[in-house]
């Protein structure tokens, strides 16, 4: 039962999720069931993909992020003009238009009497981040839907307007490594803003409470060492096993 779990076993199972989220589903299902997950869902359509992993207890919706061999999911991440949600406020609209694709096999699995009785919890790294609060939207938005125990994103860039993101109230968790680039777009100056409670990991992987010149001495030192591991420290940052073994070795520290 996930509500047994501390934040961190919280923060590290979601993130492995939303790695098995990039898999097929053989190599899902075998990942997900030794996560305690014995009944999975692979959603595809047009592009869009992401599961639904289930046990006894616990339905978690883990949406696919950003594949750089996918034209679709590319064409998404460009697609950056603010939209009207089907809840309030604007989003971007290839983000939108991801869920859309999705969202009436994800509502009816939801809906299922079948699942009254599970809790239901949502996750996504990078573009799947992204989709996963605008799902979270629309459950908060729809009196029929189960509440949502919490949201948790990796990686994720911004999603909406000002008026969407306070229009949110279940609990969302976003996870930032260093400097990964995603989680800089789309910029602020075309009115997006992040939704969450920000829980920032320095050059080292440790999450930390920083001043903003604190953060940017941090972030230059982390340009720093990636320059001498030979790797573009903005990208290498966006990667899900990284926040995966950040998060492991909070959990130690």
């Amino acid at each position: 039962m996930i509500t047994k779990m501390n934040f961190y076993e919280r923060s590290l199972l979601f993130a492995k999720l939303a790695q098995i989220a990039y898999k097929d589903p053989k190599a899902a299902k075998k990942d997900a069931a030794a996560l305690g997950f014995k009944e999975i869902e692979f959603y595809d359509l047009g592009g869009a993909q992401a599961y639904r992993l289930q046990n006894d207890t616990d339905m978690v919706i883990a949406c696919r992020g950003t594949e750089p061999t996918e034209f679709n999911d590319i064409a998404a991440d460009l697609k950056a003009m603010p939209v009207m949600a089907e809840t309030v406020g604007r989003v971007h609209m290839g983000f939108k238009k991801e869920v859309d694709e999705l969202w009436p096999m994800v509502k009816e699995d939801l809906l299922d009497k079948d699942n009254s009785h599970v809790k239901v919890w949502f996750t996504g790294h990078s573009l799947g981040a992204a989709m996963t609060t605008i799902m979270a939207s629309r459950c908060e938005d729809d009196e029929e839907m189960p509440n949502i125990e919490e949201v948790y994103t990796y990686g994720s860039p911004r999603v909406g307007w000002r008026k969407f993101v306070k229009s949110l109230g279940c609990k969302h968790h976003r996870w930032v490594n260093n400097n990964d680039i995603v989680t800089t777009v789309p910029l602020r100056v075309m009115g997006y803003v992040h939704d969450g409670q920000e829980h920032y990991m320095d050059c080292n992987g440790m999450e930390r409470m920083m001043t903003p010149m604190q953060r940017m001495k941090d972030k230059l030192q982390g340009y720093w060492m990636g320059w001498k591991n030979k790797s573009i420290d903005s990208f290498s940052d966006h990667n899900i096993g990284d926040y995966i073994s950040n998060i492991e070795k909070n959990m130690q520290g």
